[in-house]
């Protein structure tokens, strides 16, 4: 039986499993594992431990949170850096593939069972028509899906990285708050777990943990987390409904991703949906657009085993 490996390479925590397909055809997961990406210097390090006893892998493929262009990457937040050829010869692999982690999440959404789809907002879905998704985490990753020759074809980007264009007052201020001797501020620096443990600093808060900042938000026991959620979320809204206007994404707007899936089905997204819609002259095109959170953890997990075994 052919065996093939994926994974889910993050800032904090990184998914490997090995798979086979059954007589079905379906993958089956052999072994899969969780790590913290920090714990290790590198990944060879990381994958020497998983691949212990050296299984027979026919085929790879890992989605890193950083650009690639297929051969070789480095992700952006940690100091890992990777090249197929190279770890095709040291660990005896067939193939080596690299893709960007959202685009290797943008590929596992057909993969995801029904129940991990929760609608925000129901818009006017047309088949066919372009996707976007997007997700904030350690970083904020960004791709988009075009119909294309029977099915999607996954557009890989680095929209997290675009400017922060501020749309409120406060808004105006948290970007100047951030404002470096660089003179730039990304979506990223505030739309993702650490921009959320930002804001919480810009409204006056004691440093915390984004973990921490969105649970006792969400107990209602810390108004200023509170505060800090809303005007996360507000951003969060904003941003997408921009994307959303770029990709013309009347097939949806999905969001997946660590803090998100944790915090949002559990939280008031009014903000984020006011946000979103929050698009003047255009607010009725954005309006057709419907948003999905994803709540599965292992979404770029399954599209990086999909990828793998084709």
């Amino acid at each position: 039986m052919t065996m093939f490996l994926g994974g889910d390479l993050g800032g904090t925590k990184t998914l490997l499993a090995l798979a086979e397909r059954d007589a079905s055809g379906r993958i089956r997961i052999v072994r899969q594992q969780r790590f913290a990406s920090a714990d290790y210097p590198t990944f060879d390090a990381l994958l020497d431990d998983f691949l212990a006893g050296r299984p027979a892998v026919d085929s790879a493929c890992f989605g890193v949170a950083g650009p690639t262009d297929g051969h070789s990457a480095k992700l952006t937040y940690l100091p890992w850096s990777l090249a197929a050829a190279d770890l095709e010869r040291r660990f005896a692999i067939g193939r080596v593939a690299l893709l960007n982690d959202f685009a290797a999440a943008a590929h596992g959404l057909a993969l995801v069972d029904a129940r991990e789809f929760v609608t925000l907002h129901p818009g006017s879905p047309v088949e066919r028509a372009p996707r976007v998704i997007l997700g904030a985490g350690t970083g904020l990753g960004v791709a988009g899906l075009v119909w294309q020759d029977g099915g999607y074809r996954v557009i890989p980007g680095e929209g997290g990285h675009f400017g922060f264009a501020p749309q409120t007052a406060q808004q105006g201020e948290l970007w100047r708050w951030l404002l470096d001797p660089d003179g730039r501020v990304t979506t990223e620096d505030i739309v993702s777990g650490p921009g959320l443990a930002r804001i919480h600093a810009f409204l006056g808060g004691r440093p915390r943990q984004p973990d921490e900042i969105g649970n006792f938000a969400l107990a209602g026991a810390d108004p200023l987390a509170s505060e800090a959620l809303r005007l996360w979320l507000e951003c969060y809204g904003a941003f997408a409904g921009d994307l959303a206007l770029h990709w013309l994404a009347r097939g949806g707007v999905f969001l997946a991703g660590g803090i998100a899936a944790k915090l949002m089905p559990r939280s008031d997204c009014a903000p984020f949906i006011a946000a979103f819609l929050a698009k003047r002259e255009h607010r009725h095109l954005v309006a057709d657009m419907p948003i999905f959170l994803v709540t599965d953890e292992e979404l770029g997990l399954k599209g990086t085993l999909a990828l793998a075994s084709g």
